[in-house]
């Protein structure tokens, strides 16, 4: 059996996502604790963090993931929106140890022309700052591949390692892989022979034991095509074979797998969930 969820809202309360998340059927499942395209935050009520606590323990599903917003950008040259975001990161951190989540996903930003190797010691530099500054405990972040977009700094598996590398608290750092990101990058997830061959790559480069979480999307754009849009799973290009090959492959069946996909007259969340359940034992 797999571990497989999605990403669930928090309207109302941070807690009713717990409900939303056994509605929907996930074993698992990733939210955003916080109104995802603003920098402010307001503050958790601490009530309210130890209801969504008891919620999680009382169901039985897990881990559960947060996801950072949208805004951050810690490879940004600019020093206000740097500044910025390593004060997010560091608030999101304390956000998921306040909240009982083990893992935060993070998108690795853009340079915005600065030059790659500039952004990655920026975002190095973000991580062990925003670690200094949310203080000790057992979130682990996870760094997650991007789609080989312009301007971005974690596309591929020696980008991932590089940052990795740079930073001091290693022990709090791992991997989210995208599914999506990795073959917009060029990194084809069709046939077992390719499949092997990037999870090889990946064990070369970061290691498969920092793989902690999968986002499990399939693609709208072609191999290597830098498009970073997801779809119904093996609606895509990537497809229903290829997800086969993803399920079954030993790196991804212990993982938590969440599925970011779109939800709209072909097929709800729970649709791609069951999805995944039956290709995962085809």
């Amino acid at each position: 059996m797999v571990l497989v969820g999605c990403h669930v809202s928090i309207a109302g309360s941070i807690d009713l996502a717990v409900g939303r998340a056994l509605d929907a059927g996930c074993d698992t499942f990733q939210i955003f604790s916080r109104n995802p395209r603003g920098w402010k935050a307001k503050d958790l009520d601490p009530g309210v963090a130890e209801a969504f606590r008891a919620a999680v323990r009382s169901s039985g599903i897990g881990p559960v993931v947060d996801h950072m917003p949208y805004l951050p950008n810690p490879a940004s040259p600019d020093a206000e929106i740097y500044e910025k975001s390593v004060a997010a990161l560091a608030g999101e951190l304390r956000r998921c140890a306040l909240l009982g989540i083990p893992y935060l996903v993070t998108h690795l930003g853009h340079h915005r022309g600065a030059g790659t190797a500039v952004g990655q010691e920026r975002v190095i530099a973000a991580v062990n700052r925003a670690f200094a500054d949310a203080g000790e405990s057992d979130v682990m972040l996870l760094l997650e591949n991007t789609a080989g977009e312009k301007n971005s700094v974690g596309t591929t598996g020696d980008d991932l390692s590089r940052i990795m590398e740079g930073i001091d608290a290693k022990e709090r750092v791992g991997i989210c892989f995208d599914t999506c990101h990795a073959f917009a990058a060029g990194y084809d997830l069709r046939t077992a022979e390719e499949v092997d061959a990037v999870f090889t790559e990946l064990d070369d480069t970061i290691g498969l034991a920092s793989l902690r979480v999968v986002h499990l999307n399939d693609c709208k754009g072609d191999l290597g095509s830098g498009l970073d849009r997801h779809e119904h799973i093996g609606l895509g290009r990537i497809g229903e074979d290829g997800f086969r090959h993803i399920l079954r492959h030993s790196a991804v069946r212990s993982l938590p797998l969440i599925c970011e996909t779109p939800v709209d007259e072909r097929r709800s969340d729970s649709g791609n969930i069951a999805k995944v359940r039956e290709l995962a034992g085809a």
